[in-house]
């Protein structure tokens, strides 16, 4: 395979592109800088300098490849929504104009369950759950908008496939695990409800091994997610992440009816003050952190053949060789 990857000196996109250098794959990769070129370079990908506002540039890196793996995304609870739409929304469109123009054969896109997210639980949810484009957050609703582009560009000319995972976390990550330690670090953390509800979680080789099968396997416009298997309780998932890193999580609650009812107010007062930084709360927050989120991978194990190839068990033991 010869592939092209956007996001590569991301979390997920930095894993991909060691998991096609060992399989043998050539693989370039989308570098903004020079700190991304020397990361993807150092991943054994050769740097394709530009971003996803330059079309002709990712054109021209992917020429000659087969698959585009679309890993780059606006991440973030918070922040101004034509940051995300820039990033999200018209930098996914960007990317399938440049494969487009390179003449690839499959795009593939890194999803999310956010993309479903307006405020309801997801319990059971499979692939047939309707995008949330209206969504108050910002994030879920560009990113539902940039998976819809994905959906609608498949055709005879480019074949596309979504792979949605949900809580990504493994080594190397750089957003949830430091995150939550320098939440409780500074004694913010504070579990909404209890944080006894089921989730959904995605070891960062659960994922690539979803992208590969996406690129080999996957049906053109085929929507797949892809999971650990089992859900797992919230709280006790989340307190085995963070004993990882030698971080004890303290016994604090707070109601979730009242979280839930002043995070919109945080979220639009800090917007109208034009407070530095995100806000202490967001509604996002309250989703990701509080109400269920389990997810049937029927779809996958069917069609891709998908099985989880790291268990939890074994992802926490990495994490723990890491720290220590």
């Amino acid at each position: 395979m010869r592939a092209f990857v956007t996001g590569g000196s991301g979390f997920i996109g930095g894993h991909l592109i060691r998991r096609l250098r060992a399989d043998g794959s050539d693989v370039r990769a989308l570098a903004r800088s020079d700190s991304s070129a020397a990361k993807v370079a150092a991943d054994g990908a050769e740097p394709v300098r530009g971003d996803l506002d330059d079309v002709a540039a990712m054109a021209a890196g992917a020429e000659g490849c087969e698959v585009f793996f679309h890993a780059a995304a606006a991440l973030g609870e918070a922040g101004r929504r034509e940051d995300f739409e820039r990033g999200n929304v018209q930098g996914t469109r960007n990317a399938l104009d440049a494969a487009r123009q390179a003449g690839m054969r499959r795009f593939v896109h890194v999803g999310t369950e956010a993309a479903l997210l307006a405020g309801q639980p997801l319990v059971n949810v499979d692939e047939t759950a309707p995008l949330r484009p209206d969504s108050k957050a910002h994030y879920p609703a560009t990113k539902a908008q940039a998976e819809q582009a994905v959906r609608d560009a498949n055709g005879h000319d480019l074949e596309t496939v979504v792979v949605r995972p949900r809580f990504v976390w493994g080594v190397g990550d750089t957003t949830i695990l430091p995150g939550l330690t320098a939440a409780v670090r500074s004694g913010r953390f504070r579990w909404i409800g209890g944080g006894r509800h089921l989730t959904a979680t995605t070891h960062v080789d659960n994922v690539v091994e979803g992208l590969m099968l996406g690129a080999t396997q996957g049906r053109p416009g085929g929507v797949y997610f892809v999971t650990d298997g089992d859900p797992v309780v919230f709280r006790e998932f989340v307190t085995q992440l963070l004993g990882t890193q030698g971080v004890e999580i303290p016994d604090k609650d707070a109601p979730a009816g009242v979280v839930r009812t002043i995070a919109p107010v945080v979220e639009g007062l800090w917007g109208l003050l034009r407070r530095p930084g995100p806000p202490p709360l967001t509604r996002l927050t309250y989703w990701l952190s509080a109400q269920e989120c389990t997810i049937d991978i029927s779809r996958a194990r069917e069609e891709l053949g998908y099985a989880p190839v790291k268990s939890r068990a074994d992802g926490l033991a990495e994490l723990r060789a890491t720290a220590a």
